[in-house]
């Protein structure tokens, strides 16, 4: 990225600077611009642009700076010992990223000097280094750029932690070469006159060096369709209740079109008006269904809804089936944990040697309460069809569910249940301080207890927006310009409601307003690790991320993308690697090596374009879409129809490119 040294201003021109769209992140010189503290205290708490604080010679002022929400602090490295204390103090307990600056305004020391000052400055702190020489010839330069290869010992690799260039003309040329070595910015003046060092380049010119003709993603105002996790729960629920119940917020996808579809087999009545749906239930049901197939479309939760929730109420063996790629899509688990309830399940469809469950898959016997230990390895779905299931039973149950996966859906569903007048206990066994904080990967088990005899009551139900889409255009912003996606719920249980916390541990700016609306812009990206097996829907999106975060991201839960609309573990493996992209399965680890955007385009090494398959699966069609915009030729999809299984209008989105 480019940073724009400011010099000479005041709080007002500042935020002129910043308000222009080709500044993406700046330095404020606070020794060298007439701002007072207070003004320093608004600026880096308010601005959503990233900003480096600089000042020379007063630690002071540079702690206001932390203090209020500087991303990044520039500390000399011959800053006394106790300023430097109190500095790298600051950073740790505010999160800004601590640059130690090393400067020789004189020429360049030779080798053993230049690598002197920058252990020194790993030594005292830096997250990153900073070495700036005075070149005399081209040969101090080189010298100077040879930074980027040197090993230190402690530290793990220089890359996306190294901004090494020289002053004067000899070394104008290493201020771009730097962003080619993986830098994570260099330097810009506004002006000719306003450049702070010897050499500096405009930005002007320099965003023409780097960018060209790039257009990148800048997009505002962004509407989400409903989720439709929440969606088609709420659908079924309606369809189950007493009464009539209106839902507000809905967008038609295929996927709820096929709830609502199987609502009315079910015998409820719909009516759309505009985004609300008015259903009326079929209540208690006091004789028995007599439904001997139903069709659940190409849903997989629809289907694993449907088997318990129609072994409760359909008083005849039936079968689910389905189309597209739902045929293809293995029930894990489903057997062993319907028997556990007393209902059969077998393939309707010859599977010569298959172990496995598929749709069609012909559903027998009445769902029996009781005590029953699952396993949650398959997922979440069929453990919420039984949460919807099990309170239609004449008893209580308790169900604990061993090594659960996908635990937000789990609730997504209690809470829908909820609004439809049925309670159901819940407890979660593991640490209980990292499940306080949500972090649902200590979590080893959880216990239900479900009260029978439940009737659903009628409600009114506001659906809400989908994070699963939204994950797609923050990430876009995140990487090519800025997103701001309106209309969520930012206190939602949807699972992928993390790309928040993974999109900040990039180092993406990511902004959150009362009003729901969620922003995101560029920002320096560094390698990340996350934990995706209680959100794995965000998989292949998370994966185009981590192709240009500098370094080795490391994604889990990759064992869990199998049973998806494809074998999303090889389709996104495939992508990556087609794209260019060095990436390898470890374990339940997908390992991706990345490289920031600035230094693909500066080496002509964008993502490539070209044919590629979706294989059917809408996820890869938002991340290929995604993708489509950091590559060096245009991306052709074998099928981007499939995206209308839950976000029919995100190609148009795209296309704002």
């Amino acid at each position: 990225m480019i940073c724009t040294s400011i010099r000479g201003k005041n709080l007002a021109q500042i935020y002129d600077i910043l308000a222009r769209p080709e500044v993406e992140m700046a330095e404020i010189r606070i020794d060298l611009c007439d701002l007072s503290d207070d003004d320093i205290c608004e600026l880096f708490g308010e601005s959503d642009t990233p900003l480096v604080a600089t000042c020379r010679g007063n630690a002071d002022r540079l702690a206001m700076a932390i203090e209020a929400g500087a991303r990044y602090a520039d500390l000399e490295l011959e800053a006394p010992a106790s300023a430097s204390r109190y500095i790298q103090k600051l950073c740790r307990r505010y999160g800004t990223e601590l640059i130690r600056s090393y400067h020789e305004f004189e020429g360049t020391p030779d080798m053993e000097m230049l690598q002197m000052a920058l252990a020194r400055c790993f030594r005292y702190g830096a997250d990153i280094a900073k070495v700036v020489t005075m070149c005399n010839s081209d040969e101090d330069a080189a010298r100077l750029e040879s930074l980027y290869s040197v090993v230190l010992e402690g530290v793990d690799s220089l890359e996306g932690r190294l901004i090494a260039f020289g002053m004067g003309e000899y070394g104008k040329a290493s201020r771009l070469e730097c962003l080619r070595r993986s830098a994570p910015f260099t330097y810009a003046a506004l002006s000719e006159d306003e450049a702070t060092a010897p050499g500096q380049w405009t930005l002007e010119a320099m965003r023409k060096a780097v960018y060209g003709e790039f257009r990148g993603f800048r997009a505002t105002g962004l509407q989400m369709p409903a989720s439709k996790s929440f969606a088609q729960r709420a659908i079924v629920a309606a369809a189950l209740s007493q009464g009539t119940s209106r839902l507000s917020g809905y967008t038609p996808c295929a996927d709820s079109e096929a709830a609502i579809a199987l609502a009315k087999v079910l015998g409820a009545k719909v009516e759309q008006q505009g985004n609300i749906l008015t259903i009326t239930g079929i209540g208690p049901v006091k004789e028995p269904l007599h439904l001997k197939e139903v069709s659940v479309g190409e849903s997989g939760l629809l289907a694993r809804l449907s088997i318990p929730i129609l072994s409760a109420i359909n008083g005849e063996p039936f079968t689910v089936n389905g189309v597209g790629t739902l045929p293809q899509r293995p029930l894990s688990e489903a057997g062993g944990i319907m028997a556990a309830f007393g209902v059969l399940l077998g393939n309707a469809a010859e599977k010569p040697g298959a172990r496995e469950l598929y749709v069609p898959v012909n559903v027998r016997g009445q769902l029996i309460p009781g005590t029953a230990d699952v396993s949650g390895k398959g997922g979440s779905q069929l453990i919420s069809g039984l949460l919807m299931a099990l309170p239609l039973c004449n008893k209580d149950s308790l169900m604990f569910v061993s090594d659960p996966r996908s635990i937000p859906y789990m609730y997504i569903t209690l809470d829908v249940l909820r609004h439809f007048g049925i309670n159901t206990r819940s407890e979660m066994e593991g640490d209980a301080e990292m499940l306080e904080a949500q972090d649902w990967t200590c979590c080893t088990g959880v216990n239900f207890k479900v009260k029978g005899g439940q009737t659903y009551r009628a409600a009114e139900f506001a659906i809400e927006s989908d994070w699963s889409a939204a994950a797609n255009l923050l990430v876009a912003g995140a990487l090519f310009g800025s997103a701001e996606v309106c209309g969520l719920d930012i206190r939602s249980l949807q699972a992928d409601l993390a790309i928040i916390d993974i999109l900040v541990e990039a180092g993406a700016v990511v902004s959150q307003m009362e009003d729901g609306t969620v922003a995101s812009r560029r920002a320096p990206l560094e390698a990340f690790s996350t934990d995706l097996n209680h959100a794995p829907d965000l998989f292949p999106i998370v994966s185009v991320l981590a192709a240009f975060c500098a370094g080795e991201s490391r994604l889990a839960g990759i064992a869990r993308l199998a049973g998806k609309e494809s074998n999303r573990a090889e389709a996104i493996v495939e992508m990556l690697t087609q794209m260019g992209v060095e990436c390898a399965v470890e374990g339940d680890e997908l390992v991706v090596e990345g490289e920031p955007l600035t230094s693909r385009l500066l080496h002509g090494r964008l993502l490539k374009g070209g044919s590629y398959t979706t294989r059917h699966d809408h996820r890869m069609v938002m991340a290929l879409k995604v993708a489509s915009i950091g590559a060096e030729s245009p991306i052709v999809l074998d099928d981007e129809a499939c995206v209308s299984k839950s976000f029919p209008g995100f190609p148009d989105l795209t296309a704002l490119a």
